[in-house]
């Protein structure tokens, strides 16, 4: 007896086509559709650690996915910045980083391009920064102790932290001061600040929120403020440029980058979600509680940031002359 199987094959053929049309489907799913890695390049605590954990935090709330804060912390920022570089650039790796992602770059053999192998997102916070000086000084704002520095040159100390913006906003300080005096590098801003408060070193760069408290209690004097306005717990506190130096150093700022490459349909995902999260009211209280505010910009808006910043930071390095000693 013959036996014919030939009917099956057109019957897989139907099986087999009924089933292609849900491929495309199942391979465009909406973004995000899994969990986000958030890195942040430097250790928990700080001042970008925090940031980062609330935005996570409010854009989990938003996306419906996870955003899963990895902090990587070490080498000047280099390895959890080029751990984001070699990232697949699909929308799920990203990192919230700080100035300190322009200045390490330039001050330190990184394996990677800001400009090149990055997609800016967006920015979320700025914060302004306090000249501060020990209550010993006989200086009571900026015009004071440029005069003072004068007379005394080369003998007032600024306490900071190398490679970081506060470092170069000292050397700023004094190029546009046109004074002199010594930088003192310490190992990380929380020992400089200490000296500073013990009278170790008479000057120092600081964010406002870590030095209020001791300006409150008139353990430091708050000569000068960054930004374009005071800032009203500080009320008597004049700007830089109405203290005779415009164009000095502006606020700090934070942001979020991804890898170069990634889609700009995802992009526009995760700037539009940031800009919803910053007109919170609770997240903005909580920034205010971290001394920041919010910082709106569009991707292009913070690409030029980037560029304005690196080739400022550029310029205080080379006259500067700093160099990483090996």
């Amino acid at each position: 007896m013959r036996r014919f199987f030939a009917p099956a094959a057109p019957m897989l053929l139907v099986s087999t086509l009924a089933i292609l049309p849900a491929l495309p489907a199942a391979a465009q799913q909406p973004y995000p559709n899994r969990p986000i890695r958030m890195i942040v390049p430097f250790p928990p605590g700080g001042s970008v650690d925090p940031l980062a954990r609330l935005t996570a935090e409010k854009m989990s709330e938003r996306m419906t996915q996870r955003f899963i804060v990895d902090n990587r912390a070490g080498g000047n920022t280099i390895i959890g910045t080029d751990a984001v570089a070699k990232s697949k650039p699909d929308g799920y790796t990203v990192m919230v980083m700080s100035r300190t992602f322009v200045i390490s770059s330039l001050l330190f053999p990184a394996p990677y391009d800001i400009h090149k192998d990055f997609t800016p997102i967006g920015t979320i916070a700025r914060s302004e920064w306090l000249l501060l000086s020990h209550p010993s000084i006989p200086a009571n704002n900026l015009r004071e102790l440029i005069a003072l520095a004068k007379a005394r040159p080369g003998q007032l100390n600024f306490a900071t932290n190398f490679g970081s913006a506060l470092h170069l906003g000292g050397e700023l300080l004094k190029s546009m001061g046109g004074f002199d005096m010594q930088i003192v590098n310490y190992k990380g801003g929380g020992p400089a600040f200490t000296d500073l408060i013990g009278g170790h070193v008479e000057l120092s760069l600081q964010p406002i929120v870590s030095a209020l408290p001791y300006v409150n209690r008139g353990r430091l004097k708050a000569l000068a403020i960054t930004g374009d306005t005071r800032f009203s717990a500080l009320p008597n506190v004049p700007t830089f440029t109405e203290s005779g130096m415009p164009g000095f150093l502006s606020n700090s700022w934070f942001g979020m980058v991804a890898p170069a490459g990634t889609e700009k349909p995802i992009v526009s995902t995760l700037s539009t979600e940031i800009t919803r999260v910053l007109a919170l009211p609770d997240f903005r209280d909580k920034l205010l509680s971290f001394g920041m505010e919010p910082f709106v910009s569009t991707p292009d808006q913070f690409a030029t940031l980037i560029r304005q910043d690196s080739a400022r930071f550029a310029e205080i390095i080379k006259t500067a002359k700093i160099k990483v000693e090996r």
